[in-house]
């Protein structure tokens, strides 16, 4: 069965199940779910351990096959813990993981725990995942994202008795704390920790925080899309800032701007034609968040504004690869923080932002 995140801490006081899946690409919102459940097990008796994390193709599943029917003279219970950390446990990983669902039913000595990055839609329709859920309890640990992530850093200040101050000088110090640690969850969580061994219970000041959270934010190249196209100017510098010292290739920073104003562009085309918009994001591919954010950008981006931001982008590409356009930055990364705020401008809500025509400088 499914069970959400939050809903972990019910379930485990009502009593546990012998078979638990965890995946997701937060490794602290695994680690500590993982912790819950081990947590409850050893209250409950569960007093060895075995972990086996599954390498390459030629793993020997007969040894964790064996681990659950294995007991020492020293316990009664046991917890047997499989790591899958590619996610893709192989044929003969697919037939054991199933044998192992087919023996947790009514096993009360052993408690199996199966941890897994994030799975895709393939994935989880395959043969293996399927017994596991239908044998166990499989929780999904989804990553924070950068909306929700203040609230996330206030419940978790409040967990060790510490509070911002209420109002707008509050929201100020969560969005400072949540521009420092975007991306970086684990980092995060040590910050918040760091602020509870530096300052009592109580209220926090924005000097205290400003003065004791180190930047440690991450970036990905999938998130500066979706920056890009909510139009978060601001974010979107720090991203490309983050990135460029993070040493992430110019070459696949721009090639995620231009697929995205060429995949607007073929939409917006569609739409022209008589397409329907759902058809048209259906056609080119475009499923799940940048679904929605590209329902609502198109209104905002004209015919002439999105050829120019294909113009430019055609530009920058030579740039990264060492040619020159006249009235353009020579510095790659230069040239793709004037192409991203091109198009996040033109993308963006804003009146200042709305009618702006991508490449028009160029």
């Amino acid at each position: 069965m499914q069970l959400a995140a939050a809903q972990l801490t019910q379930h485990l006081q009502r009593g546990l199940r012998p078979l638990y899946t965890l995946y997701g690409d937060e490794p602290l919102l695994v680690q500590e779910a993982g912790d819950a459940i081990r947590a409850s097990a050893r209250t409950q008796g569960y007093t060895e351990r075995t972990v086996h994390t599954v390498s390459g193709a030629h793993f020997d599943w007969s040894a964790v096959l064996a681990a659950g029917g294995s007991l020492s003279l020293f316990a009664d219970k046991q917890i047997v813990e499989v790591r899958i950390p590619s996610g893709k446990p192989g044929k003969d990983g697919s037939t054991a993981l199933q044998q192992l669902a087919e023996s947790a039913a009514g096993n009360d000595s052993t408690l199996t725990l199966v941890l897994l990055p994030r799975l895709d839609f393939a994935t989880k329709k395959s043969a293996w995942f399927a017994a596991l859920e239908a044998s166990g309890v499989v929780i999904e640990l989804q990553p924070v994202e950068r909306g929700a992530l203040p609230q996330w850093i206030s419940q978790r200040l409040a967990q060790q008795g510490q509070r911002v101050a209420a109002g707008e000088e509050g929201q100020r110090t969560l969005q400072f704390f949540a521009d420092r640690v975007e991306g970086n969850l684990l980092a995060a969580h040590q910050e918040i920790q760091k602020l509870a061994l530096l300052y009592p219970a109580g209220e926090l000041r924005f000097e205290q925080v400003e003065s004791a959270v180190l930047n440690v934010a991450r970036y990905d190249v999938f998130k500066l899309s979706e920056a890009v196209l909510a139009g978060q100017v601001a974010r979107v510098q720090r991203m490309l800032e983050g990135l460029q010292a993070e040493g992430e290739a110019e070459v696949l920073v721009h090639y995620t701007l231009a697929e995205d104003i060429r995949a607007l562009k073929r939409v917006k085309d569609a739409m022209a034609a008589g397409r329907p918009l759902p058809m048209a994001l259906r056609e080119q591919r475009v499923w799940g968040l940048k679904e929605k954010l590209f329902e609502r950008v198109l209104p905002r981006l004209s015919a002439t504004t999105l050829d120019n931001l294909l113009h430019a982008a055609h530009l920058v590409d030579g740039i990264v690869k060492g040619l020159k356009a006249p009235g353009w930055p020579t510095d790659g990364w230069q040239a793709l923080h004037r192409l991203a705020t091109d198009f996040c401008l033109a993308a963006s809500p804003s009146p200042s932002g709305g009618g702006r025509g991508g490449g028009a400088r160029a």
